[in-house]
Order: structure tokens, then C-alpha cells, then sequence
């Protein structure tokens, strides 16, 4: 669970002041710094009655060391709205009364970056619910929100505690499930990708489990015409995400 924690950044810092001002406990700001972008933010801090202060680089650097905040800080208390993150509970709700729902489930992202790459990506695709284990994941963090650049907090991402029941629930709800792996004799644009659906792809290096592999209804691949073995995950999600919804549309 998170405690208070740091948001850095102009767009991850406004998307939480606009969605969830009540979980905003302070903004520490770049002392000295003058600009129109920094001005609608601190109006909109203090619209919501948040306390601004001001600090020296070095300072905010010490408060957030791993995320490049471009001189705003947000200290923020564990709310779903601003994390973005529900407990699994709200899974189901969260993808019934939706004609076509669409979810993404990741096996086991460690890397900050990729999880933040792929929320911005699910969010652009205008997917319903993200799903990641608790276990064994890397979980919403600063760098995290930061790279998500806002989507942290417009998506919900659901943490679960056995991933592979949870596929099989979402199998039961009446989404089709399809994994993302090399190994898989099936092209991605042979898939079935129509009607609800959550697609789900695997961790950096190992790529989908044997339980998750197992759980899935339909393994396809994505076609590699060039010599490099593997997409990084964030990437995979963004070329099967949006040939999904082109599917869709149709």
C-alpha cells in the first residue's frame, strides 16, 4: 500500500490536482520559476485550497530523486483517484455496463518505465481497466505517474492477487482472452479481436507465465520482419491495443 508519496512533473502534478485535489497534501514548486504552464497550476492549487511552497532544486531533487519533475512536486496521499490504483474487487464492476469492454493485463512489469509507457498507451487506446498482479510487479510509483503523464490517474489500474484466476473471471464475464507470445503459431492480425476482450502480455525478459499462459483462450504473436527477437512491452501493447480497437470500429 502507498503512503504519501511524491508526484513530479507538470502533467502528472495537474492531472492529480484535476481529478483528485482532495488527495494533494502540499505542491513545492522551483523557487524563482515564472512561467504561464507553472501559473495555471498554482491556480489550480489554490482554487483547491492546496498549500504551495517553494523550494531549491537541490531540495526537490533530495524530495523526488528518481523522476525528472521539471520544478513541481506534489506530495499525494494513497487515493485510487490519484494513484489510479483499485483493489480487484472493482474489476468486474468496472468492465460490466460496457458494450465492448477492452482490458489490458500485464504478467509481471518490474520496470517503471515500461508500466508508465503502457498505462499512457491504454489510456490513448481508451482501454477500460488495466490489470497487474501485486506480486512480482513494480506497482504504482513516482517514476511510474511520471511517465505516465497523467494517465495514472484517467485509467484504473487493478491489483490482483492470483493473476490467473483472475483471467478465469474474466473469462466467465464473457471477455475473450488473448496472449501475447512468440512462441504462438498464430499472427496477431489473424486473432480474434472482436467484442470484449483483454489482451495480455508478459514481463521484459520471461514474458508470460505458464499459469498465465494457460489461463489465455488465444495465443498470437506479433510478426517481426526484422532481426530483433522481441518488442519491449510497452510497444507490444501499443501496436496490439490499437489493432484491437481498429478491429472494432469496423
Amino acid at each position: 500500500v502507498l503512503g504519501v508519496f511524491g508526484v513530479g512533473g507538470l502533467h502528472a502534478v495537474t492531472a492529480v490536482l484535476r481529478r483528485s485535489p482532495q488527495a494533494v497534501t502540499a505542491l513545492w514548486v522551483l523557487q524563482g520559476r515564472r512561467d504561464q504552464r507553472l501559473a495555471q497550476l498554482l491556480s489550480m492549487a489554490t482554487r483547491s485550497g492546496v498549500p504551495v511552497h517553494a523550494a531549491s532544486r537541490k531540495a526537490l531533487d533530495r524530495m523526488l530523486p528518481s523522476v525528472r519533475h521539471q520544478g513541481v512536486l506534489a506530495l499525494v496521499t494513497p487515493d485510487s483517484q490519484a494513484t489510479g490504483l483499485h483493489d480487484e474487487s472493482a474489476l468486474l464492476p468496472l468492465l460490466t455496463g460496457i458494450a465492448t469492454p477492452l482490458a489490458l493485463v500485464l504478467d509481471g512489469v518490474k520496470d517503471p518505465h515500461n508500466l508508465g509507457a503502457c498505462l499512457r498507451t491504454a489510456e490513448a487506446a481508451g482501454v477500460t481497466a488495466v490489470v497487474v498482479p501485486k506480486d512480482r510487479a513494480v506497482g504504482i510509483t513516482p517514476t511510474v505517474i511520471k511517465v505516465a503523464c497523467g494517465a495514472a490517474q484517467t485509467v484504473p489500474v487493478v491489483g490482483v492477487t492470483n493473476l490467473a484466476r483472475t483471467l478465469a473471471s474474466l473469462a466467465d464475464a464473457g471477455l475473450w482472452i488473448v496472449g501475447l507470445t512468440d512462441e504462438a503459431d498464430t499472427s496477431l492480425y489473424e486473432a480474434d479481436l472482436t467484442g470484449p476482450l483483454a489482451l495480455v502480455l508478459g514481463a521484459e525478459a520471461g514474458g508470460l507465465r505458464r499459469l498465465t499462459k494457460a489461463r489465455c483462450q488465444q495465443l498470437a504473436r506479433i510478426p517481426m520482419a526484422g532481426s530483433v527477437e522481441s518488442l519491449n512491452v510497452s510497444v507490444a501493447a501499443g501496436v496490439a491495443l490499437f489493432e484491437a480497437v481498429r478491429r472494432q470500429a469496423r
